[in-house]
């Protein structure tokens, strides 16, 4: 089986991206970066997707992005709540992780030279999603051009990497119903920017809005639990 390296967070697209490598076939490696994030109660259900999913081994590497801050999810600042839809449509929100995609795709990068693959899967989206430039395809396809510049593996023609973003251009609801389809357990992951002690989302943040927005519009019944 060809070995693809998956960023998995715990959340809804992550998971699905994860779902999708395995309904193509690959063996999964799936990667979880614990980075500081006040919503670090992703990284359990990280390791429960994993496993329910079948990847082959499930890795979570430590990269402290507080040094850095300059994020909701990484400072002592506020998570916006109850946002509008239009207002989410305008401009880079605060949750915002200053170079995130660039620094875990790297991290994912240099684990998958170490285990033989060239496939490199993220569940970037760029409909239903909050205005991160790092989800974007111009950005996904200048880091595979990198990965074959900057890797021995590239440089010595071993393979080309690829950076699979499956659910780039799909709706939150067109991601719930294809993860439904692909026997996801939804009620495992979690989404939410500010969640509680014991792992409820907030049902206020940009995230958990959206994530209501597409259980709502696939017509399936919403298993996270809210506080």
């Amino acid at each position: 089986m060809r070995r693809a390296v998956v960023l998995l967070s715990g959340g809804l697209d992550s998971t699905t991206a994860l779902a999708v490598a395995r309904a193509q076939g690959f063996a999964v490696h799936a990667l979880s970066v614990d980075y500081g994030q006040r919503h670090r109660v992703e990284l359990e259900r990280a390791d429960r997707v994993a496993k329910a999913l079948g990847a082959v081994e499930h890795r979570t590497v430590r990269l402290d992005l507080r040094a850095i801050g300059g994020s909701a999810l990484t400072a002592a600042i506020d998570v916006p709540k109850g946002r509008s839809a239009v207002e989410m449509a305008h401009g880079i929100p605060v949750t915002y992780v200053p170079a995130r995609n660039t620094l875990l795709l790297g991290l994912a990068l240099g684990y998958a030279e170490t285990v033989g693959a060239f496939d490199l899967f993220i569940g970037a989206n760029v409909l239903d999603y909050s205005g991160y430039p790092d989800c974007r395809p111009e950005f996904l396809a200048a880091f595979e051009r990198l990965a074959d510049l900057a890797t021995k593996a590239g440089v010595e023609g071993a393979g080309r990497f690829r950076v699979h973003a499956p659910l780039l251009k799909m709706t939150k609801a067109d991601i719930i119903r294809e993860g439904t389809r692909l026997g996801v357990d939804y009620s495992q992951t979690l989404s939410c920017h500010d969640p509680d002690a014991e792992g409820r989302a907030c049902g206020a943040c940009d995230s958990c809005l959206l994530r209501k927005k597409g259980f709502e519009e696939a017509g399936v019944a919403d298993p996270t639990v809210y506080r």
